[in-house]
């Protein structure tokens, strides 16, 4: 009876542990970072906090299935001189901490990609999703294993940026980041702002994503990811899988849109996802259609493999 339930205990650890695997498809050497918020839960990737991706490398590591409010993000441009640990040594997503990322402090600099967790155990709910709250620096996907729906920004957003929300930008003058409206600073007032949802804006009655500057310019060219913090509402912000199901997830920075790698360009000229102006960004542009809770998302078609810049996702 003993040893049948130390057998028992062994097979519940064995299984109590999640494989993620992050790869990175960039054409260029990025940062990956990770993050937990200890005062959710304890439970943390037992892999280090930071570490340098080549281009075209994997990482894999063991997560346990208990880990809450956890995310995962890529830092560009990044050099770590001796005695250098603030998050300035990378040119976005940076982390106090320096290449290791400091568990306590290290949540990453905006504007960052987001790649966020919460695993339900093995009885529960995962709860996952790529969040632009933060603005944008690099492409993303999360693939679950199990069938699970997939979460993700495959598309290079610098170069699309309205001129209000680009950078920052690197040693060529290309932009390898987009901000969102609130770390923009759009209206001056972070503190008390519809686009942060901030202040008297706290609650998704009172800060509709019809409030939120530059809204459709994130949720046209990523329909399945958050576009501002209420963003669930959509229904194609944030994803579930069963825990039971004991998903495993890939984490693909530079996906291609299709699927495979490596990823191609977004489509600059598409007229369905045409910037918004100055004037008219808080309304839907008409010809988009994106917004399908039953289909999941419409995606805008591949364009040119050719891209203007080593920076740019290929």
């Amino acid at each position: 009876m003993h040893l049948s339930l130390l057998a028992l205990v062994f097979v519940r650890v064995v299984t109590a542990v999640r494989t993620f695997t992050v790869y990175n498809g960039c054409p260029f050497t990025v940062w990956p970072a990770i993050y937990t918020n200890l005062a959710a839960g304890t439970a943390v990737p037992q892999y280090q906090t930071g570490w340098q991706a080549d281009a075209y490398t994997t990482v894999n590591f063991s997560v346990p299935d208990a880990w809450t409010s956890g995310r995962i993000w890529g830092r560009r441009d990044c050099t770590f001189p001796a005695g250098n640990t603030s998050a300035s040594t990378c040119l976005d997503g940076g982390c106090t901490g320096g290449l290791l990322c400091d568990v306590n402090t290290g949540t990453g600099m905006p504007p960052a990609t987001l790649a966020e967790f919460s695993l339900g155990g093995t009885t529960g709910t995962d709860f996952y999703d790529v969040s632009l709250v933060d603005g944008y620096n690099l492409p993303i996907r999360i693939t679950p294993t199990s069938g699970c729906a997939v979460a993700e920004c495959p598309w290079d957003l610098g170069p699309l940026c309205p001129t209000t929300l680009a950078g920052p930008f690197d040693s060529t003058g290309y932009p390898v980041g987009c901000k969102s409206a609130c770390i923009a600073g759009v209206d001056g007032n972070p503190s008390k702002s519809p686009n942060c949802c901030s202040g008297s804006f706290n609650t998704p009655q009172t800060c509709p994503s019809s409030g939120v500057a530059f809204y459709w310019f994130f949720k046209g060219y990523c329909p399945n990811a958050y576009a501002y913090p209420f963003d669930e509402s959509s229904g194609t912000a944030l994803w579930t899988c069963p825990s039971n199901n004991l998903a495993d997830y890939t984490i693909t920075f530079c996906p291609a849109p299709d699927g495979a790698e490596p990823s191609v360009s977004p489509p600059s000229t598409s007229t369905s996802f045409a910037f918004e102006s100055t004037t008219s960004w808080m309304s839907t542009p008409s010809s988009m259609n994106i917004m399908s809770t039953t289909t999941g998302t419409t995606q805008p078609a591949p364009g040119s493999d050719t891209l203007p810049n080593s920076s740019v996702c290929i």
